[in-house]
């Protein structure tokens, strides 16, 4: 994806015609990391999310991911179409009415894949 969409347009320019490196807080205070943890504590952060995606159902995840990568490119009346579509379509999925029953049951879904 291109920095000027990852970025905002000020600090994506900053970056092109400035052409300095910048720090682990810098990075962060722009968006374009999500977060910053010390080194000793890459690993365990990494396989934490890794353990939390993971959990989601598969299919959920794809559909969810190609929405997101699908919409990033459109303007905003065709994305929120996109994405009512797309929340019809999961609602149509077994997974979504086992986690609805969970989240009404207060107990941890169980995921058909």
């Amino acid at each position: 994806m291109a920095l000027s969409r990852t970025l905002g347009r000020k600090a994506a320019m900053e970056m092109l015609l400035g052409g300095d490196t910048i720090d682990a807080a810098r990075a962060l205070q722009i968006g374009l990391v999500n977060r910053v943890v010390a080194a000793c504590e890459l690993r365990p952060t990494v396989q934490a999310l890794a353990a939390q995606i993971a959990a989601k159902p598969a299919r959920i995840v794809a559909l969810g991911k190609a929405a997101f990568t699908r919409q990033i490119e459109m303007d905003l009346d065709h994305a929120y179409a996109d994405a009512a579509s797309v929340m019809v379509d999961n609602l149509s999925l077994p997974d979504a009415a086992e986690g609805i029953d969970a989240f009404l049951e207060k107990r941890p879904p169980n995921w058909c894949d």
